[in-house]
C-alpha cells in the first residue's frame, strides 16, 4: 500500500490535503512540529478526526540556530517561513525513510501566501531539505511540476486540485463536501506573525546572542520594557501571568512583588541586571500594583530559594517614566 507522511499543522488546509489521499486509498501518517513559536494541539486533534497516527518532534534546539539569520530572510515580521518549511521538509524526510512512506504531502496552496508558497519558494523549500521530486502538494498539484510518486503511478494526479490564491472558498466547499466543520482559522498557529512579539524579540537578539527556548517563551508574558542599562523587564498584567512567569522562572532570575497589595508579578532574566534596573523594576512592580496611588511601596524581591530584600519605592506613581516606544522598539523605563 502507498504511504505518505503528511506535514500536519491542524488548518483546514493540511486536513483536506490528507483526506484527498485517503480518498485513493494511501495510508497517511501525520507528522506535527513543535517549537517555543507553535505546538501540535490542532494537529493532535486533526489527526483524530482524520483517524491516522501522528509523529510529533521537537525541533526546538535547530530552529533557534535558523531564526537568528535565516538564509532566505524573514516574512512581514520574525517569520523565516522558507527555511522554516525546508527544516520540517527534512525532518519529515527522515520520517518518511525510517517508516517506509513513498512520499511527502503538505496543505501548501500555490499563491495563498506571496513569499513562501510561490512557485520559487515550493522549489527553493525542495532544494534545501533535499527532498526535490518527493513533496506532493495535493491541493495545487495539477499547477505545479509532476512529482515522483505520480510518475511511478503511486498518486493519480486526476485526482488532484489545481487550487490557487489566498481565497479561501475552495477549501470551505471542500471541507463541507468532506462533512469538516471544524477547524482553526488560517491565521492561527506561528507567533512569529505576531508585530509585537517579532518587536519583543529582536530586541531579545540586541539583549541575548543565543537566546535559549526559555528566553523566546519568557517573552511571551505580560508587559515588557527596557530599562535605563539595556536590560528586559517583564512585568505581569494579571494572575495567570504571575503563575506563567514564575513557572518559567530560573535560578538567577530577579522576583519582585509589592508587600501587602495586590500586585503583578516582575522578572528581571538573570545576568542582565545592575542596581538601576532593580530600583527599575522594582518602581514599575509597584506603579502596576493597587499602591499605585499610595505614598510609598515596599517591594520584595529576591532570586530563587534566596530570602527576599525589601526596596522601598516613594511615590510609585511618579518613581519612574515609561518612555513611549518608537518603531521597532520596546518601551524605555528611567528614573525619574
Amino acid at each position: 500500500m502507498t504511504k505518505a507522511i503528511v506535514l500536519m499543522s491542524g488548518g483546514l488546509d493540511s486536513i483536506l490535503a490528507a483526506k484527498i489521499l485517503q480518498d485513493q486509498g494511501i495510508k497517511v501518517e501525520a507528522v506535527a512540529f513543535v517549537t517555543p513559536f507553535f505546538g501540535s494541539v490542532d494537529a493532535q486533534k486533526a489527526a483524530k478526526l482524520l483517524g491516522v497516527p501522528v509523529h510529533v518532534v521537537d525541533i526546538t534546539e535547530e530552529h533557534l540556530k535558523m531564526l537568528k539569520s535565516p538564509k532566505h530572510g524573514y516574512g512581514r515580521f520574525m517569520n523565516p517561513c522558507i527555511d522554516c518549511h525546508a527544516l520540517m521538509i527534512k525532518h519529515a524526510g527522515e520520517l518518511m525513510k525510517k517508516f517506509g512512506a513513498d512520499f511527502i504531502a503538505t496543505g501548501e496552496v500555490l499563491g495563498e501566501r506571496p513569499k513562501s508558497q510561490n512557485r520559487n519558494a515550493l522549489r527553493v523549500v525542495e532544494k534545501e531539505s533535499g527532498m526535490e521530486g518527493y513533496i506532493l502538494r495535493p491541493l495545487s498539484a495539477k499547477l505545479l511540476d509532476e512529482t515522483i510518486p505520480e510518475r511511478e503511478g503511486l498518486v493519480d494526479r486526476n485526482k488532484l486540485l489545481a487550487i490557487r490564491g489566498r481565497s479561501r472558498k475552495p477549501q470551505m466547499a471542500l471541507a463541507r463536501h468532506y462533512g469538516i466543520d471544524e477547524y482553526p482559522s488560517p491565521a492561527g498557529g506561528c507567533i512569529l506573525t505576531d508585530p509585537m512579539y517579532s518587536v519583543r524579540l529582536r530586541n531579545l537578539y540586541k539583549i541575548e546572542a543565543e537566546p535559549s527556548a526559555r528566553d523566546v517563551s519568557l517573552i511571551k508574558i505580560g508587559r515588557i520594557f527596557l530599562s535605563s542599562e539595556g536590560a528586559i523587564i517583564l512585568v505581569s498584567r494579571n494572575e495567570q501571568e504571575n503563575k506563567a512567569l514564575m513557572q518559567l522562572a530560573e535560578p538567577g532570575d530577579l522576583i519582585l512583588e509589592v508587600q501587602e497589595f495586590p500586585g503583578p508579578l516582575t522578572i528581571i532574566p538573570k545576568n542582565s541586571f545592575g542596581k538601576e534596573t532593580v530600583f527599575e523594576a522594582a518602581a514599575l512592580t509597584a506603579r502596576y500594583s493597587k499602591a499605585k496611588g499610595e505614598s510609598k511601596a515596599d517591594v520584595a524581591s529576591w532570586k530563587l530559594g534566596e530570602e527576599p530584600r525589601l526596596i522601598h519605592v516613594e511615590k510609585p506613581s511618579e518613581a519612574v517614566e515609561v518612555i513611549s516606544p518608537k518603531g521597532g522598539e520596546l518601551a524605555r523605563v528611567a528614573r525619574k
